[in-house]
């Protein structure tokens, strides 16, 4: 019996120890995200600043935070700050290869907020990834494909990628072949384009629209068609202009030609 009383009393400070760091713990997890939360509203509030930063600030704020705390939880156990940087110096070697792509999309995520290839809500490809840029912190990116699917791209590779931004311009060039027979006339066909382009609203008048035959294919003469237009209205444009063409080409008798294939019987 006195062993177990000997045995709590032993264990009581220990207990008494472990409540108070976690309560540290829990208290700096959530000033944490209230901190940082703030962080986030305050930047993306003032006009000048996109909200980019502010996602990235959060986020270096949120980790400096938390390493802070882990201090605090540290010290509350009788681990010193001092002792804890001559185990970390100690160990520098160790934790550097450790934790080397770490520090890498660490320093690359500087670098994209340095030099801000890309923002939130723009629709971009990294490295042959698509999708609409979500967030961008310390460490990683996050896109959002047009399927509403989530892919997180680390920074490392991000930035060491070649980066396609299809919002960073306010227009777009849209480029719509389209194939007639040999047989209709090509002056018709083009004067049908230019007509279906200049009613379209979307279609900026400069630059105007561009027609012009660009390739003779074996079964079609192709005409391509360039327009411009606002990047937001791209893709509608496209599917537009595609149904208006194919609709205005029933009607003036020019055809669109397709693969046929012909079937040979031997005789005998």
């Amino acid at each position: 019996m006195e062993d177990l009383i000997a045995q709590a009393g032993l264990l009581w400070p220990l207990a008494i120890t472990a409540t108070k760091a976690l309560v540290v713990l829990v208290i700096g997890w959530i000033a944490t995200g209230v901190i940082s939360g703030a962080v986030r509203r305050r930047i993306n509030a003032t006009p000048q600043l996109d909200q980019t930063l502010g996602n990235f600030a959060a986020s270096a704020v949120r980790w400096v935070l938390l390493a802070i705390v882990l201090v605090a939880v540290l010290g509350i156990f009788g681990i010193q700050a001092t002792s804890l940087v001559a185990m970390l110096g100690a160990a520098t070697l160790a934790i550097g290869l450790a934790l080397q792509g770490t520090l890498s999309d660490l320093a690359a995520g500087f670098m994209l907020v340095l030099f801000r290839p890309y923002k939130l809500g723009q629709f971009v490809d990294i490295g042959g990834t698509s999708g609409t840029v979500k967030d961008l912190n310390l460490f990683f990116t996050e896109l959002v494909t047009a399927d509403n699917v989530q892919i997180i791209v680390p920074n490392g590779q991000a930035w060491g990628a070649i980066i396609t931004n299809f919002s960073a311009h306010s227009t777009r060039r849209v480029d719509i072949v389209f194939g007639i027979d040999y047989g209709d006339d090509i002056e018709t066909a083009k004067a049908v384009l230019l007509r279906l382009a200049e009613a379209d609203e979307r279609v900026l008048p400069d630059p105007a629209p561009w027609v012009r035959v660009t390739n003779l294919g074996d079964s079609s003469v192709d005409i391509t068609t360039r327009l411009w237009c606002n990047a937001a209205d791209y893709w509608e444009l496209k599917f537009a202009m595609t149904q208006a063409v194919k609709e205005a080409f029933d009607k003036e008798g020019i055809s669109i030609p397709y693969p046929h294939s012909v079937e040979i019987k031997k005789a005998g």
